[in-house]
């Protein structure tokens, strides 16, 4: 994949560069700023852009403003957002905008990097990653989700993460069967109807999301 970087932290920066190009990717543009990312990408026309959330002259969330007007541009740019704290409201804002290609990880929680790989992979192939994390903040914030059990909110924590039926299964130590009849009542009571596709797993997500 051509990549471009925005990452203020110079260490950050080059390692994300030298990771990538050692996992065979070409890094094609990696900057400090919100300004100058939204002419790379212009410029390179990237596969995968990777965003830091806090970025010059004032790190709040120019590159959440960066990833909107890039996202204005072209609803289909595959945008992974990294963030250094869980900011539910700006992931709710960014997941729900254009048609997929998009992901929220927690810099934290990147520790495997075959895992972040593999999400670098899903965005840019027009999937949706979320960090779990965020979504039980977002969760847990919500009355609704006193319609969903202790486990249905577990099951959808771990479908954000894009993980398939047999790996919740594993990570919840349950049958298949059992995810997949938690599944069914998350859609259910979500209004979804009960047919497993990838885009309701999806929508799942981001219905509660957009609350």
């Amino acid at each position: 994949m051509r990549i471009v970087i925005a990452e203020d932290a110079a260490l950050l920066r080059e390692g994300l560069t030298r990771l990538l190009t050692t996992a065979g990717h070409e890094v094609v543009a990696a900057v400090s700023d919100g300004d100058t990312l939204l002419d790379a990408v212009r410029t390179h026309r990237p596969d995968l852009t990777v965003i830091d959330v806090r970025m010059p002259p004032t790190h709040t969330d120019e590159g959440i403003r960066a990833a909107h007007a890039l996202r204005l541009l072209n609803p289909a740019e595959p945008i992974l957002v990294l963030s250094q704290i869980v900011s539910g409201r700006a992931a709710a804002d960014l997941l729900t905008t254009g048609d997929g290609g998009i992901g929220y990880l927690l810099k934290d929680r990147v520790g495997d990097m075959d895992e972040f790989l593999r999400a670098l992979e899903t965005v840019a192939a027009g999937g949706e990653i979320i960090d779990p994390e965020v979504v039980r903040k977002l969760l847990r914030r919500r009355s609704s989700l006193d319609e969903l059990t202790p486990r249905e909110s577990e099951v959808l924590a771990l479908m954000a993460e894009g993980k398939t039926n047999t790996a919740i299964a594993k990570e919840l130590v349950i049958t298949d069967a059992a995810v997949a009849k938690h599944i069914n009542r998350i859609f259910a009571k979500l209004n979804l109807g009960t047919d497993d596709t990838a885009h309701k797993r999806v929508h799942a997500v981001l219905t509660y999301l957009r609350q």
